[in-house]
């Protein structure tokens, strides 16, 4: 290794002086050198703590880390590493890039590597192992710049990140059709911008590296054993620091942000629904350091709530969702990197009671000033593992208000902290550098509901219905007002197309108009009313039927839609698009004024078959 500083490297190249910004056209960006890109405070805290954890001389570090990262600098430039998840800001790839080597080699330090081998030889291949590590995480995203990326110079010529840093103004914007994950299986397009042939030369030399490094750099960590490991945990790390660590930074993500929905979404719970630290009956608690939500619980509200507000795309499957959270940064993850833990929580009176919870940093929800007073009797983690999402608790009761602890039919409890299980020492959580963060501060399962939802996949909608009038009421009996039934159906419809929350006549749409009437998915519409209201869980429980069917008998017995000549409810549209066809089932309304004000133009791609 030491020849490796013993030779004369040549200089990184830095881009020549960019003109003024204020000679730049609207909308292009000026290309920095690296030095101008890592000299704010926050990059030069966080270059200081990478090189304390790599034990090497100054001159050392710049040949084997420096350098690197000022390759890296250069390359990624102003671009954000996300376009609405984590750092989804300009410069956002390159404080990822640096979070996420200075996590990788925080967790390197508690490894010795390679694994199994003799105390001499990971004595010998010590620094190989850590300049891999961060290597490796450097390189995790890299390759969104080449795939997620179209980034066009002030000449209108194309930039790829193959070419070299950018040396010309600059304009970028996220590709349309791009594809999810594609990006880590493009690395191995870019890690020679990075890494010189001195370097691989002596990477190479260590076959129990080499080999791993050529799988993460292939993106199949899979395969990558221990070092895959730590650059996955590392990258969970970054986005939870940047997510769930730093609340003002997630507010401050783009508002259309899915991100950003879910904070609000799980902040609005905890100010208007969720029972927190009750005496007697709790969705959740709040401990020093942790807010425990049950899984549940937290999961159909959610998704309720959010539906409500027309934010569509949130899975019907619960595990589903806790990925979607954890993705997000949302979720403190176990030791392991799930998103369930499991805990047991204890009275003061000695009744305990084991749940499946998440495990959400309490900042993401509350200003310091505004955090309820914490949880005064004991959350218990345990140590049997909890993966199925039905024993988070028993469905809502109709009222939907009695909370997760009533409805299980546990007693009364008070009190708690963390503590350790009398059974058995609770798992550590993985320690992702508190000291870091003290100084720097801050896909489920395809069902029924799918098939209204992927009409055609994206073939093009009707001419939307953009200025169609509210539409009279549907008339609602008192009674039914606020309670799940037939006519509350009816009228959750009719606004939720009157306010555009509920869209019609597109790829995944729920409502089409068709032979100059209505035409209503099914399941798809029923299960989405459902989704809504969770007190349709229990009401359904009690007839043995799902939620969605008995909205869908409800629905029946109003007598609002056409029958065949048979008898027989249900209506088939063929649905012809330019690259296939395939077929919906739902049903036709008799007379389409109830739910419209001005029917819209019927869906083209929709023909009701005899």
């Amino acid at each position: 290794m030491l020849s490796l500083f013993q030779r004369k490297r040549p200089a990184v190249a830095t881009a020549p002086t960019p003109p003024p910004a204020s000679d730049l056209p609207k909308g292009l960006m000026r290309p920095e050198s690296a030095a101008s890109l890592l000299a704010t405070p926050r990059r030069q805290k966080l270059l200081e703590h990478i090189w304390q954890r790599t034990s090497l001389s100054r001159r050392q570090f710049a040949t084997l880390y420096r350098a690197p990262l000022e390759r890296y600098a250069e390359l990624v430039q102003g671009f954000p590493a996300s376009e609405a998840h984590h750092h989804a800001y300009l410069g956002g790839m390159l404080d990822h890039g640096l979070e996420i080597v200075a996590y990788g080699l925080k967790l390197r330090q508690s490894h010795l590597l390679p694994v199994g081998a003799s105390p001499e030889d990971q004595a010998a291949q010590a620094e190989a192992w850590t300049a891999a590590v961060a290597y490796a995480a450097l390189l995790h995203d890299i390759g969104k710049v080449a795939v997620d990326l179209h980034v066009e110079l002030a000449d209108g010529s194309t930039w790829h990140p193959w070419h070299g840093p950018l040396r010309q103004p600059y304009r970028f914007r996220y590709r349309d059709d791009r594809e999810y994950r594609l990006h880590s299986a493009a690395t191995g397009l870019l890690y020679r911008q990075l890494l010189d042939r001195d370097l691989l030369d002596w990477l190479s030399g260590y076959p129990s590296l080499w080999a791993p490094l050529l799988y993460v750099l292939a993106g199949q960590y899979e395969h990558a054993g221990v070092l895959g490991e730590l650059v996955v945990q590392a990258d969970r790390a970054s986005v939870a620091q940047e997510l769930g660590g730093d609340p003002a930074r997630a507010m401050a993500a783009p508002k259309h942000s899915l991100q950003r929905k879910l904070v609000n979404g799980l902040r609005y719970l905890l100010k208007e629904e969720l029972k927190l630290n009750q005496p007697e009956a709790s969705d959740g608690w709040l401990t020093e350091d942790a807010l425990w939500l049950v899984s549940k619980t937290v999961s159909d509200k959610l998704r309720a709530h959010l539906l409500s507000q027309g934010v569509d795309g949130i899975p019907a499957n619960n595990t589903a969702v806790f990925n979607v959270l954890q993705d997000h940064g949302m979720l403190q993850p176990t030791a392991d990197g799930k998103a369930i833990w499991r805990a047991t929580v204890t009275s003061s009176t000695g009744w305990s009671h084991s749940f499946t919870l998440l495990r959400l940093a309490p900042a993401l929800i509350w200003e310091p000033d505004e955090r309820p007073a914490p949880f005064a009797g004991t959350v218990a983690i345990d140590t049997a593992p909890a993966d199925k999402e039905a024993e988070a608790s028993l469905p809502l009761p109709v009222d939907g208000k009695t909370s997760t602890v009533e409805s299980q039919e546990a007693p009364p409890w008070e009190g708690g902290s963390i503590a350790p299980s009398p059974q058995a020492k609770a798992p550590a959580m993985p320690d992702v550098m508190e000291d870091m963060l003290a100084m720097v501060g801050m896909g489920d399962s395809p069902d029924a509901t799918q098939n209204a939802e992927a009409i055609l996949d994206k073939a093009p909608a009707a001419p939307p219905n953009t200025a169609a009038p509210v539409p009279a009421p549907v008339p609602v009996p008192t009674s039914s007002a606020t309670q799940p039934s037939g006519e509350h159906f009816m009228a959750w419809l009719q606004q939720g197309i009157a306010s555009h929350r509920l869209i019609i006549n597109d790829a995944k749409a729920l409502v089409h108009t068709v032979s100059d009437t209505g035409y209503l998915v099914s399941p798809g519409v029923f299960q989405r009313y459902a989704q809504e209201h969770l007190q349709v869980g229990a009401l359904a429980k009690q007839e043995n039927l799902q939620d969605w069917q008995w909205v869908q008998k409800r629905f029946e017995r109003l007598q609002l839609h056409r029958k065949h000549a048979n008898g027989l409810n249900i209506w088939t549209c063929e649905v012809t698009g330019p690259r296939k066809s395939r077929r919906l089932h739902g049903y036709l309304l008799q007379d389409p004024a109830g739910l419209f004000g001005e029917l819209p133009p019927n869906n083209p791609y929709l023909s009701v078959q005899p």
